[in-house]
Protein backbone atom coordinates (compact mmCIF):
# COMPACT_ATOMS: atom_id res chain seq x y z
CA UNK A 1 0.00 0.00 0.00
CA UNK A 2 1.32 3.43 -0.98
CA UNK A 3 1.69 5.83 1.92
CA UNK A 4 0.73 9.48 1.55
CA UNK A 5 2.88 12.10 3.27
CA UNK A 6 1.78 15.51 4.48
CA UNK A 7 4.27 18.19 3.54
CA UNK A 8 3.76 21.62 5.13
CA UNK A 9 1.77 24.32 3.37
CA UNK A 10 4.23 26.60 1.61
CA UNK A 11 6.92 23.92 1.43
CA UNK A 12 9.71 25.19 -0.82
CA UNK A 13 10.11 22.64 -3.60
CA UNK A 14 12.76 23.56 -6.14
CA UNK A 15 16.21 22.76 -7.46
CA UNK A 16 19.83 23.69 -6.77
CA UNK A 17 22.83 24.84 -8.80
CA UNK A 18 26.11 26.77 -8.40
CA UNK A 19 27.35 29.62 -10.57
CA UNK A 20 30.69 28.03 -11.42
CA UNK A 21 29.04 24.84 -12.63
CA UNK A 22 26.46 26.28 -14.99
CA UNK A 23 27.02 29.96 -15.86
CA UNK A 24 30.03 29.77 -18.18
CA UNK A 25 31.06 33.17 -19.63
CA UNK A 26 34.00 33.02 -17.26
CA UNK A 27 35.52 36.33 -18.41
CA UNK A 28 32.43 38.17 -19.65
CA UNK A 29 30.74 41.10 -17.98
CA UNK A 30 33.83 42.19 -16.09
CA UNK A 31 34.15 38.93 -14.17
CA UNK A 32 37.55 38.05 -12.72
CA UNK A 33 39.08 34.58 -12.54
CA UNK A 34 38.02 32.42 -9.63
CA UNK A 35 38.96 29.10 -8.05
CA UNK A 36 36.74 27.00 -10.33
CA UNK A 37 38.32 28.54 -13.42
CA UNK A 38 41.65 26.80 -12.73
CA UNK A 39 40.11 23.41 -11.95
CA UNK A 40 40.78 20.95 -14.80
CA UNK A 41 38.12 18.61 -16.10
CA UNK A 42 38.05 14.85 -15.75
CA UNK A 43 38.74 12.45 -12.91
CA UNK A 44 42.22 13.99 -12.48
CA UNK A 45 40.49 16.92 -10.78
CA UNK A 46 39.63 15.04 -7.60
CA UNK A 47 43.13 13.59 -7.33
CA UNK A 48 44.73 17.01 -7.76
CA UNK A 49 42.57 18.81 -5.22
CA UNK A 50 42.92 16.10 -2.57
CA UNK A 51 46.72 16.24 -2.64
CA UNK A 52 48.76 19.14 -1.19
CA UNK A 53 50.50 21.59 -3.48
CA UNK A 54 47.89 22.50 -6.14
CA UNK A 55 49.42 25.43 -8.08
CA UNK A 56 46.26 27.29 -9.28
CA UNK A 57 47.63 27.71 -12.81
CA UNK A 58 46.02 26.81 -16.13
CA UNK A 59 47.75 24.28 -18.38
CA UNK A 60 45.76 24.07 -21.60
CA UNK A 61 48.21 21.63 -23.17
CA UNK A 62 47.44 18.99 -20.56
CA UNK A 63 43.88 19.73 -19.40
CA UNK A 64 40.49 21.08 -20.38
CA UNK A 65 38.56 23.55 -18.21
CA UNK A 66 34.82 22.84 -18.56
CA UNK A 67 33.74 25.47 -16.00
CA UNK A 68 34.80 28.23 -18.42
CA UNK A 69 31.81 27.56 -20.69
CA UNK A 70 29.71 25.21 -18.52
CA UNK A 71 26.14 25.11 -19.91
CA UNK A 72 25.98 28.85 -20.74
CA UNK A 73 23.34 29.77 -18.16
CA UNK A 74 24.81 33.29 -18.37
CA UNK A 75 23.11 33.75 -21.75
CA UNK A 76 20.31 31.17 -21.40
CA UNK A 77 19.05 31.93 -17.88
CA UNK A 78 15.58 33.00 -19.06
CA UNK A 79 15.08 29.75 -20.98
CA UNK A 80 16.27 27.65 -18.05
CA UNK A 81 14.25 29.49 -15.41
CA UNK A 82 11.16 29.08 -17.60
CA UNK A 83 11.75 25.32 -17.57
CA UNK A 84 12.10 25.38 -13.77
CA UNK A 85 8.83 27.31 -13.60
CA UNK A 86 7.18 24.73 -15.83
CA UNK A 87 8.09 22.10 -13.25
CA UNK A 88 6.47 24.31 -10.62
CA UNK A 89 9.54 25.35 -8.62
CA UNK A 90 8.71 27.44 -5.57
CA UNK A 91 12.39 28.28 -5.10
CA UNK A 92 15.60 28.16 -7.10
CA UNK A 93 18.88 27.76 -5.28
CA UNK A 94 21.78 29.44 -7.06
CA UNK A 95 25.03 31.06 -6.07
CA UNK A 96 26.57 34.39 -6.92
CA UNK A 97 30.06 34.29 -8.40
CA UNK A 98 32.07 36.47 -6.02
CA UNK A 99 34.44 37.48 -8.83
CA UNK A 100 31.54 38.79 -10.95
CA UNK A 101 30.87 41.33 -8.21
CA UNK A 102 34.45 41.99 -7.05
CA UNK A 103 36.74 40.65 -9.84
CA UNK A 104 39.83 40.53 -7.60
CA UNK A 105 37.95 40.36 -4.32
CA UNK A 106 39.64 43.29 -2.58
CA UNK A 107 38.23 46.22 -4.59
CA UNK A 108 36.42 49.03 -2.82
CA UNK A 109 33.66 49.28 -5.44
CA UNK A 110 31.70 46.43 -7.06
CA UNK A 111 31.42 45.60 -10.75
CA UNK A 112 28.08 46.99 -11.96
CA UNK A 113 27.82 44.57 -14.89
CA UNK A 114 27.96 41.65 -12.49
CA UNK A 115 25.35 43.13 -10.17
CA UNK A 116 23.06 43.85 -13.13
CA UNK A 117 23.31 40.25 -14.35
CA UNK A 118 21.95 38.89 -11.09
CA UNK A 119 19.26 41.57 -11.08
CA UNK A 120 18.04 40.09 -14.34
CA UNK A 121 18.23 36.53 -13.00
CA UNK A 122 16.30 37.38 -9.82
CA UNK A 123 13.71 39.36 -11.77
CA UNK A 124 13.17 36.34 -14.00
CA UNK A 125 12.70 34.09 -10.96
CA UNK A 126 10.24 36.46 -9.32
CA UNK A 127 8.30 36.86 -12.58
CA UNK A 128 7.57 33.13 -12.35
CA UNK A 129 6.71 33.23 -8.63
CA UNK A 130 9.99 31.57 -7.66
CA UNK A 131 11.91 32.65 -4.55
CA UNK A 132 15.68 32.88 -5.09
CA UNK A 133 17.69 31.00 -2.47
CA UNK A 134 21.16 32.50 -2.76
CA UNK A 135 24.48 31.04 -1.67
CA UNK A 136 26.97 33.85 -1.13
CA UNK A 137 30.10 31.68 -1.45
CA UNK A 138 29.98 28.37 -3.30
CA UNK A 139 33.53 27.29 -4.27
CA UNK A 140 33.94 30.53 -6.24
CA UNK A 141 36.60 32.51 -4.39
CA UNK A 142 38.33 35.15 -6.53
CA UNK A 143 41.66 33.78 -7.72
CA UNK A 144 43.45 37.01 -6.76
CA UNK A 145 42.50 36.49 -3.10
CA UNK A 146 43.98 33.00 -3.28
CA UNK A 147 47.24 34.01 -4.91
CA UNK A 148 47.86 37.30 -3.12
CA UNK A 149 46.38 36.59 0.32
CA UNK A 150 46.45 32.80 0.65
CA UNK A 151 42.68 32.37 0.65
CA UNK A 152 40.96 31.96 4.02
CA UNK A 153 44.32 31.49 5.73
CA UNK A 154 44.35 35.29 5.80
CA UNK A 155 42.28 37.19 8.33
CA UNK A 156 42.08 40.09 5.85
CA UNK A 157 39.65 38.07 3.77
CA UNK A 158 37.01 38.47 6.51
CA UNK A 159 36.70 42.15 5.64
CA UNK A 160 36.58 41.48 1.91
CA UNK A 161 33.79 38.95 2.40
CA UNK A 162 31.86 41.30 4.68
CA UNK A 163 32.01 44.03 2.01
CA UNK A 164 30.90 41.56 -0.65
CA UNK A 165 27.97 40.21 1.40
CA UNK A 166 26.85 43.68 2.46
CA UNK A 167 26.90 44.77 -1.18
CA UNK A 168 24.61 41.88 -2.08
CA UNK A 169 22.19 42.60 0.76
CA UNK A 170 21.91 46.27 -0.17
CA UNK A 171 21.49 45.57 -3.88
CA UNK A 172 19.01 42.69 -3.67
CA UNK A 173 17.14 43.49 -0.46
CA UNK A 174 13.85 43.70 -2.33
CA UNK A 175 14.41 40.54 -4.36
CA UNK A 176 16.04 37.90 -2.14
CA UNK A 177 14.88 36.86 1.31
CA UNK A 178 16.61 33.47 1.66
CA UNK A 179 20.40 33.45 1.95
CA UNK A 180 23.18 30.94 2.73
CA UNK A 181 26.70 31.98 3.74
CA UNK A 182 29.24 29.26 2.83
CA UNK A 183 28.50 26.13 0.85
CA UNK A 184 29.28 22.85 2.64
CA UNK A 185 31.48 24.67 5.13
CA UNK A 186 32.49 21.54 7.05
CA UNK A 187 33.87 19.90 3.92
CA UNK A 188 36.92 22.12 4.32
CA UNK A 189 38.44 19.68 6.82
CA UNK A 190 38.64 17.08 4.03
CA UNK A 191 39.10 19.30 0.96
CA UNK A 192 40.33 22.76 2.02
CA UNK A 193 40.92 23.87 -1.54
CA UNK A 194 37.18 23.95 -2.33
CA UNK A 195 35.86 25.75 0.70
CA UNK A 196 38.90 27.67 1.92
CA UNK A 197 40.62 28.56 -1.31
CA UNK A 198 44.04 27.10 -0.60
CA UNK A 199 45.96 23.88 -0.97
CA UNK A 200 48.17 23.09 2.04
CA UNK A 201 51.87 22.81 1.24
CA UNK A 202 52.05 19.47 3.08
CA UNK A 203 49.62 17.08 4.73
CA UNK A 204 51.19 17.92 8.11
CA UNK A 205 49.77 21.45 8.11
CA UNK A 206 46.34 20.62 6.64
CA UNK A 207 44.36 20.46 9.87
CA UNK A 208 45.99 23.53 11.43
CA UNK A 209 45.43 25.65 8.33
CA UNK A 210 41.96 24.27 7.70
CA UNK A 211 40.61 25.03 11.17
CA UNK A 212 42.27 28.45 11.19
CA UNK A 213 40.59 29.17 7.87
CA UNK A 214 37.29 27.87 9.23
CA UNK A 215 37.56 30.20 12.22
CA UNK A 216 37.94 33.13 9.84
CA UNK A 217 34.87 31.90 7.96
CA UNK A 218 32.88 31.58 11.18
CA UNK A 219 33.58 35.22 12.01
CA UNK A 220 32.79 36.27 8.43
CA UNK A 221 29.56 34.28 8.44
CA UNK A 222 28.43 35.87 11.71
CA UNK A 223 29.18 39.35 10.35
CA UNK A 224 27.13 38.49 7.25
CA UNK A 225 24.22 37.31 9.44
CA UNK A 226 24.41 40.59 11.36
CA UNK A 227 24.42 42.66 8.16
CA UNK A 228 21.60 40.65 6.59
CA UNK A 229 19.32 41.13 9.60
CA UNK A 230 20.08 44.85 9.70
CA UNK A 231 19.65 45.51 5.97
CA UNK A 232 16.80 43.11 5.15
CA UNK A 233 14.42 42.84 8.12
CA UNK A 234 12.51 39.57 7.87
CA UNK A 235 15.11 37.85 5.70
CA UNK A 236 16.35 34.41 6.71
CA UNK A 237 20.00 33.47 6.47
CA UNK A 238 21.34 29.99 7.11
CA UNK A 239 24.51 27.95 7.18
CA UNK A 240 25.11 25.08 4.77
CA UNK A 241 26.67 21.76 5.78
CA UNK A 242 27.54 18.58 3.96
CA UNK A 243 25.90 16.03 6.25
CA UNK A 244 26.44 12.29 6.48
CA UNK A 245 25.36 10.19 9.47
CA UNK A 246 28.28 8.06 10.64
CA UNK A 247 27.53 4.41 11.42
CA UNK A 248 29.75 2.04 13.34
CA UNK A 249 30.77 -0.94 11.23
CA UNK A 250 29.61 -3.25 14.03
CA UNK A 251 28.76 -3.27 17.74
CA UNK A 252 32.38 -3.37 18.88
CA UNK A 253 32.52 -0.47 21.38
CA UNK A 254 35.88 0.63 19.95
CA UNK A 255 34.26 1.07 16.54
CA UNK A 256 31.19 2.74 18.03
CA UNK A 257 33.37 5.26 19.85
CA UNK A 258 35.45 5.88 16.73
CA UNK A 259 32.30 6.49 14.65
CA UNK A 260 30.98 8.89 17.30
CA UNK A 261 34.18 10.93 17.25
CA UNK A 262 34.26 11.05 13.47
CA UNK A 263 30.67 12.30 13.49
CA UNK A 264 31.43 14.95 16.10
CA UNK A 265 34.30 16.43 14.11
CA UNK A 266 32.77 16.32 10.65
CA UNK A 267 29.08 16.85 11.32
CA UNK A 268 28.92 19.02 14.41
CA UNK A 269 31.81 21.47 14.93
CA UNK A 270 30.64 23.83 12.19
CA UNK A 271 26.98 23.48 13.10
CA UNK A 272 27.64 24.12 16.77
CA UNK A 273 29.60 27.29 16.06
CA UNK A 274 27.13 28.68 13.52
CA UNK A 275 23.90 27.69 15.28
CA UNK A 276 24.78 27.49 18.98
CA UNK A 277 27.33 30.27 18.69
CA UNK A 278 30.22 28.47 20.38
CA UNK A 279 32.85 25.83 19.85
CA UNK A 280 31.70 22.49 21.28
CA UNK A 281 33.42 20.99 24.33
CA UNK A 282 34.80 18.02 22.39
CA UNK A 283 36.68 20.33 20.01
CA UNK A 284 39.18 21.29 22.74
CA UNK A 285 40.53 17.76 23.06
CA UNK A 286 40.55 17.29 19.28
CA UNK A 287 42.51 20.49 18.76
CA UNK A 288 44.98 19.59 21.49
CA UNK A 289 45.59 16.06 20.20
CA UNK A 290 46.09 17.29 16.64
CA UNK A 291 48.30 20.26 17.46
CA UNK A 292 45.73 22.81 16.31
CA UNK A 293 46.17 26.25 17.85
CA UNK A 294 43.64 28.82 16.65
CA UNK A 295 44.57 32.48 16.48
CA UNK A 296 41.58 34.55 17.56
CA UNK A 297 41.15 38.27 18.01
CA UNK A 298 39.33 39.90 20.88
CA UNK A 299 35.64 39.95 20.13
CA UNK A 300 35.62 36.95 17.75
CA UNK A 301 33.76 34.64 20.12
CA UNK A 302 31.30 37.40 21.06
CA UNK A 303 30.53 38.05 17.40
CA UNK A 304 29.95 34.35 16.79
CA UNK A 305 27.73 34.09 19.87
CA UNK A 306 25.63 37.15 19.08
CA UNK A 307 24.87 36.35 15.43
CA UNK A 308 23.89 32.70 14.86
CA UNK A 309 22.14 31.61 11.67
CA UNK A 310 18.36 31.33 11.38
CA UNK A 311 18.23 27.83 9.90
CA UNK A 312 20.41 24.93 8.81
CA UNK A 313 20.61 23.91 5.19
CA UNK A 314 22.56 20.86 4.15
CA UNK A 315 23.46 18.49 1.35
CA UNK A 316 22.76 14.81 1.74
CA UNK A 317 24.16 12.27 -0.69
CA UNK A 318 25.27 9.37 1.47
CA UNK A 319 25.92 8.03 4.93
CA UNK A 320 29.33 6.90 6.12
CA UNK A 321 30.37 3.69 7.86
CA UNK A 322 33.45 3.74 10.08
CA UNK A 323 35.80 1.21 11.62
CA UNK A 324 38.75 2.13 13.83
CA UNK A 325 41.18 -0.17 12.06
CA UNK A 326 40.41 -0.71 8.40
CA UNK A 327 42.25 -2.41 5.56
CA UNK A 328 42.58 -0.99 2.06
CA UNK A 329 40.13 -3.63 0.80
CA UNK A 330 37.47 -2.51 3.29
CA UNK A 331 37.54 1.15 2.30
CA UNK A 332 34.68 2.60 0.28
CA UNK A 333 36.50 4.12 -2.68
CA UNK A 334 33.53 6.01 -4.07
CA UNK A 335 32.38 7.84 -0.98
CA UNK A 336 33.81 11.35 -0.85
CA UNK A 337 34.29 11.12 2.93
CA UNK A 338 36.09 7.76 3.04
CA UNK A 339 34.89 5.13 5.53
CA UNK A 340 34.39 1.43 4.87
CA UNK A 341 31.95 -0.29 2.57
CA UNK A 342 28.49 -0.81 4.01
CA UNK A 343 27.30 -4.29 3.00
CA UNK A 344 23.65 -3.26 3.24
CA UNK A 345 23.85 -0.45 0.66
CA UNK A 346 24.03 -0.25 -3.12
CA UNK A 347 26.04 2.45 -4.90
CA UNK A 348 25.76 4.86 -7.82
CA UNK A 349 27.73 4.68 -11.08
CA UNK A 350 30.41 6.72 -9.31
CA UNK A 351 30.51 4.49 -6.23
CA UNK A 352 28.53 6.79 -3.90
CA UNK A 353 26.54 4.61 -1.51
CA UNK A 354 22.78 5.09 -1.64
CA UNK A 355 21.03 5.31 1.74
CA UNK A 356 17.57 6.95 1.83
CA UNK A 357 17.00 5.87 5.44
CA UNK A 358 20.13 7.82 6.31
CA UNK A 359 18.32 11.00 5.32
CA UNK A 360 15.61 10.36 7.91
CA UNK A 361 18.35 9.73 10.45
CA UNK A 362 20.17 12.92 9.41
CA UNK A 363 17.04 15.05 9.74
CA UNK A 364 16.30 13.69 13.19
CA UNK A 365 19.88 14.10 14.37
CA UNK A 366 20.10 17.72 13.21
CA UNK A 367 16.70 18.75 14.53
CA UNK A 368 17.17 17.06 17.89
CA UNK A 369 20.54 18.78 18.33
CA UNK A 370 19.71 22.29 17.13
CA UNK A 371 15.91 22.81 17.11
CA UNK A 372 16.02 25.26 14.20
CA UNK A 373 14.30 24.81 10.82
CA UNK A 374 16.08 22.55 8.33
CA UNK A 375 16.35 22.84 4.55
CA UNK A 376 17.69 20.10 2.26
CA UNK A 377 19.42 22.11 -0.46
CA UNK A 378 21.28 19.29 -2.21
CA UNK A 379 20.38 15.66 -2.83
CA UNK A 380 20.46 13.68 -6.02
CA UNK A 381 21.84 10.89 -8.15
CA UNK A 382 24.74 11.39 -10.54
CA UNK A 383 24.27 8.87 -13.34
CA UNK A 384 24.89 8.16 -17.02
CA UNK A 385 21.80 9.10 -19.03
CA UNK A 386 20.95 7.56 -22.40
CA UNK A 387 18.90 9.21 -25.14
CA UNK A 388 16.61 6.64 -26.74
CA UNK A 389 15.95 6.43 -30.49
CA UNK A 390 12.69 8.32 -30.04
CA UNK A 391 14.52 11.11 -28.19
CA UNK A 392 13.24 10.21 -24.72
CA UNK A 393 15.42 9.92 -21.60
CA UNK A 394 13.91 7.33 -19.27
CA UNK A 395 15.74 8.00 -16.03
CA UNK A 396 13.63 5.72 -13.83
CA UNK A 397 16.71 5.11 -11.63
CA UNK A 398 16.73 8.83 -10.74
CA UNK A 399 13.00 8.84 -10.01
CA UNK A 400 13.45 5.81 -7.73
CA UNK A 401 16.34 7.49 -5.89
CA UNK A 402 14.45 10.75 -5.37
CA UNK A 403 11.18 9.04 -4.42
CA UNK A 404 12.89 7.02 -1.69
CA UNK A 405 14.64 10.09 -0.29
CA UNK A 406 11.47 12.19 -0.34
CA UNK A 407 9.65 9.37 1.48
CA UNK A 408 12.40 9.57 4.13
CA UNK A 409 11.70 13.32 4.37
CA UNK A 410 8.01 12.59 4.89
CA UNK A 411 8.85 10.14 7.66
CA UNK A 412 11.09 12.73 9.36
CA UNK A 413 8.30 15.31 9.21
CA UNK A 414 6.05 12.80 10.96
CA UNK A 415 8.82 12.42 13.53
CA UNK A 416 8.38 16.11 14.30
CA UNK A 417 11.18 17.61 12.22
CA UNK A 418 10.59 21.17 10.96
CA UNK A 419 11.56 21.05 7.29
CA UNK A 420 11.43 24.19 5.12
CA UNK A 421 12.05 22.81 1.66
CA UNK A 422 13.88 20.57 -0.77
CA UNK A 423 16.06 21.55 -3.73
CA UNK A 424 17.58 18.50 -5.46
CA UNK A 425 21.07 19.06 -6.77
CA UNK A 426 21.73 19.82 -10.41
CA UNK A 427 18.12 20.29 -11.43
CA UNK A 428 19.59 20.88 -14.89
CA UNK A 429 22.68 18.98 -16.05
CA UNK A 430 25.84 20.89 -15.18
CA UNK A 431 29.59 20.42 -14.67
CA UNK A 432 30.40 18.04 -11.80
CA UNK A 433 32.24 19.79 -8.96
CA UNK A 434 34.27 16.74 -7.96
CA UNK A 435 35.26 15.42 -11.38
CA UNK A 436 34.61 18.23 -13.87
CA UNK A 437 32.54 15.88 -16.01
CA UNK A 438 29.28 16.47 -17.87
CA UNK A 439 28.61 12.74 -18.11
CA UNK A 440 27.88 12.65 -14.37
CA UNK A 441 24.34 13.95 -14.78
CA UNK A 442 21.91 14.91 -12.01
CA UNK A 443 19.29 16.98 -13.79
CA UNK A 444 15.63 16.79 -14.67
CA UNK A 445 16.74 18.59 -17.83
CA UNK A 446 19.31 17.08 -20.18
CA UNK A 447 21.88 19.45 -21.67
CA UNK A 448 23.62 18.38 -24.88
CA UNK A 449 27.15 19.02 -23.62
CA UNK A 450 29.79 16.34 -23.25
CA UNK A 451 33.05 15.72 -21.41
CA UNK A 452 35.13 16.74 -24.44
CA UNK A 453 33.31 20.08 -24.68
CA UNK A 454 31.24 19.16 -27.74
CA UNK A 455 27.48 19.55 -27.96
CA UNK A 456 24.72 21.88 -29.08
CA UNK A 457 23.64 22.92 -25.54
CA UNK A 458 20.07 21.94 -26.48
CA UNK A 459 17.84 21.41 -23.43
CA UNK A 460 15.69 18.28 -23.31
CA UNK A 461 13.21 17.16 -20.64
CA UNK A 462 13.86 13.79 -19.01
CA UNK A 463 11.15 11.47 -17.67
CA UNK A 464 12.00 12.74 -14.18
CA UNK A 465 11.02 16.28 -15.28
CA UNK A 466 7.36 15.26 -15.54
CA UNK A 467 7.52 13.15 -12.39
CA UNK A 468 8.88 16.05 -10.33
CA UNK A 469 6.37 18.42 -11.93
CA UNK A 470 3.52 16.21 -10.73
CA UNK A 471 5.11 15.81 -7.31
CA UNK A 472 5.28 19.56 -6.76
CA UNK A 473 1.75 20.08 -8.06
CA UNK A 474 0.44 17.67 -5.41
CA UNK A 475 2.78 18.98 -2.66
CA UNK A 476 4.42 15.59 -2.34
CA UNK A 477 1.25 13.54 -2.17
CA UNK A 478 1.87 11.68 -5.43
CA UNK A 479 5.26 10.08 -5.08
Amino acid sequence: MTKTYQFPEGFLWGGATAANQLEGAHLEGGKGMNLADVMPGGKIRLKMIMEPGFDFEIDREKYTYPNHDAIDFYHRYAEDIALFAEMGFKTFRLSIAWSRIFPNGDELEPNEEGLAFYDRVFDECLKHGMEPLVTISHYEMPLYLIKEYGGWRSREVIGFFERYATTLFNRYKNKVKYWLTFNEINGATHMPIFGLGFSPATEDVRLQESFQGLHHQFVASSLAVKACHEIIPGAQIGCMLIYAPVYSFDSNPENVLHAMKEEQIFNYICGDVQVRGEYPAFSKRYFKENGIELEMQEGDLETIKQHPVDFISFSYYMSRTEKKEKTAEEKSAGNIMSGVKNPFLSASDWGWEIDPTGLQIALNQLYDRYRVPLFIVENGLGAYDKIEEDGSINDDYRIKYLREHIEAMGEAIEDGVELMGYTPWGCIDLVSASTGEMSKRYGFIYVDKHDDGSGTLERKKKKSFYWYQNLIATNGKEL
